[in-house]
């Protein structure tokens, strides 16, 4: 009897939880909107499509005995990388904040991460670990491109992981997870902080404690397959998209506003490179034309979210413009190394574009922002310096002592002999092309008078 009393007990109980429970989950399940989830995991889906595109753009700028050994640089980063960001690079960059540096380990493999949508979001917390997991990805194969062609594959791929746990998480959490940056109230709504000045800066110190390929300024180091980097650039172009419009974290006004300066600043890249490359070397190329889409692609990614149409256009062109000139004019004055021009494009283009962010923001795009000097107000610009300031402080100390206990380890620079043989060869033992018809031709050793006018040659 007491045991018939005690099921029906229990039963009662469970009957009239139900409710409880039924509307705890139908609560969460209403703060989840399917269009916004959908539309952050094709973003998502469009980011990673950008680091194989860089590794096409970046082979085919390369000679042909390193074509597969740049690739292999981005294919492997993304693959890392991934692994990393799910077991510590999120809870790193994300979890609790701690004093503004750094994001606690409550969430270290993702632990407590689930399908119940993120605080003041209507995308399940999952979405948001997949959006921002391609992220880390890219960020570090961006840097591959200023020392293409002279790292030897172990030392590269210990220094790149120890890089994005030590210097691109903490950064990530600076500007996007809290940390003293955001606190400070800078904006960069999709990465001109955290991506590319903090990539094209690091790719600019380690080029420099690399030291310069065999034979710059000697021979003609020409791309190997100017078809190939098109293919990559346009690639870059379109998963971009999903880069700074995805930022928007939803299928939304501010999504469609990303989506088109994005596109405006990349058409204005064009012509900001191009026009001024015709004036200086009277052949408009295509080379340029692709990189100035991505100059004005770099520019405009920390103000897509908060600028107007109008502004976006004199980001972009402005941004063609200054990348060119760093790559056609300062590289050249100053002498460096930096092989595919990844500090160029990346680390000036992210500046000036970090910059703009601070003239001509408006609330009247993200009422969660601020407004510009451009809209009355001074204090955003004065943010945004600052940490843009941060961040080449970051990527420069960070870069160089990463480097330095990397070499204490692993030698990183490939000599004289393994450069000369290729690394494709030396250090994948494959070869890129079975039969090469670039054997012999002028992207090996060819004198200065063999060399194209476009912005990749050295003279």
């Amino acid at each position: 009897m007491k045991r018939m009393i005690s099921i029906s007990s229990l039963t009662t109980l469970f009957l009239s939880s139900m409710p409880i429970a039924l509307a705890a989950d139908q609560e969460a399940a209403a703060a989840i909107d399917a269009g916004d989830t959908a539309w952050v995991l094709v973003s998502a889906a469009l980011v990673f499509l950008m680091t194989p595109a860089l590794a096409l753009f970046y082979g085919g700028m390369v000679r042909s005995k390193n074509v597969l050994a740049t690739i292999m640089q981005s294919f492997f980063v993304l693959a890392m990388i991934s692994v990393e960001f799910v077991l510590i690079g999120y809870t790193m960059a994300f979890g609790t904040d701690i004093n503004g540096f750094i994001g606690d380990f409550s969430k270290l493999g993702l632990a407590g991460v689930g399908l119940k949508a993120m605080e003041g979001m209507t995308i399940p917390e999952l979405a948001f670990v997949a959006f921002q997991c391609m992220f880390a990805a890219l960020t570090p194969a961006l840097i591959t491109g200023a020392f293409a062609e002279r790292m030897r594959f172990g030392g590269f791929a210990l220094l790149m992981l120890l890089w994005a746990i030590l210097i691109y998480n903490p950064m990530a959490h600076w500007v996007w997870g809290g940390g003293f940056l955001a606190q400070l109230g800078a904006l960069d709504f999709a990465g001109g902080l955290v991506i590319h000045i903090l990539s094209g800066v690091s790719g600019l110190t380690i080029c420099l404690l690399l030291g310069k390929r065999r034979g710059y300024g000697r021979m003609a180091m020409v791309p190997h397959n100017l078809p190939m980097t098109v293919l990559g650039g346009a690639l870059l172009w379109f998963g971009w998209f999903g880069f700074n419009a995805g930022s928007a974290l939803g299928a939304n006004d501010l999504a469609a506003n990303a989506f088109v300066v994005t596109q405006a600043a990349a058409a204005a890249g064009v012509l900001g490179w191009v026009i001024p490359e015709w004036i200086r070397s009277g052949k408009p190329t295509l080379l340029g034309a692709v990189s100035g889409s991505l100059a004005g692609l770099v520019a405009i990614t920390p103000a897509a979210g908060f600028v107007e149409p109008m502004p976006s256009i004199a980001i972009g062109l402005l941004g063609g413009a200054v990348c060119y000139a760093a790559v056609a004019i300062l590289k050249e004055k100053l002498g460096y190394d930096d092989s595919l021009d990844a500090f160029g494009i990346h680390g000036i283009g992210g500046t000036w574009g970090s910059v703009a962010t601070g003239l001509w923001a408006t609330t009247a795009v993200n009422p969660d922002g601020a407004n510009g000097l451009f809209y009355g107000e001074t204090d955003l610009l004065a943010a945004q310096i600052i940490s843009v300031v941060a961040a080449y402080v970051l990527a420069i100390a960070g870069s160089y002592v990463l480097y330095k206990v990397v070499d204490c380890f692993t030698p990183i620079r490939a000599d004289e002999a393994e450069e000369i043989a290729g690394l494709d060869i030396v250090e994948h033992g494959e070869r890129g092309y079975a039969a090469s018809v670039f054997t012999g031709a002028p992207s090996f050793e060819a004198p200065e008078e063999a060399v194209a006018l476009h912005h990749n040659v050295v003279w």
